[in-house]
């Protein structure tokens, strides 16, 4: 069983940054297309960016240019730098693991974590 681990939230003003991990067991994180997707209170989730098995990058256009997304398959561990954070980045940010990337830029992977808080203050 694939199990995620999302750690790296907090809480930053305005312009700063976070870098957040999650932490994969029970599989390779090369064999799966990774992801993180957001969620605020009161609004729909939405994917941020995916990493797929090959390396290939795709970020949302609300966060290009401020956020990336990594992974290092000889630690098994996806990350998301977060750079120039706004208010509205607040959300809870999960890690998300599927066969196929369309299905992680649906939110509908396979696995998730529990996610992790960050917030954004003004």
């Amino acid at each position: 069983q694939v199990q995620l681990v999302e750690s790296g939230g907090g809480s930053v003003q305005a312009g700063g940054s976070l870098r957040l991990s999650c932490a994969v067991s029970g599989s390779t994180i090369g064999s799966y297309c990774m992801g993180w997707f957001r969620q605020a209170p009161g609004k729909e989730r939405e994917a941020v960016a995916v990493i797929a098995s090959d390396g290939d990058t795709s970020t949302m256009p609300s966060v290009q240019g401020r956020f990336t997304i990594s992974k290092d398959n000889a630690k098994n561990t996806l990350y998301l730098q977060m750079n120039s954070l706004k208010p509205e980045d607040t959300g809870r940010y999960y890690c998300t693991a599927d066969e196929r990337c369309y299905d992680v830029w649906r939110v509908a992977a396979r696995y998730w974590g529990q996610g992790t808080q960050v917030i954004v203050s003004s």
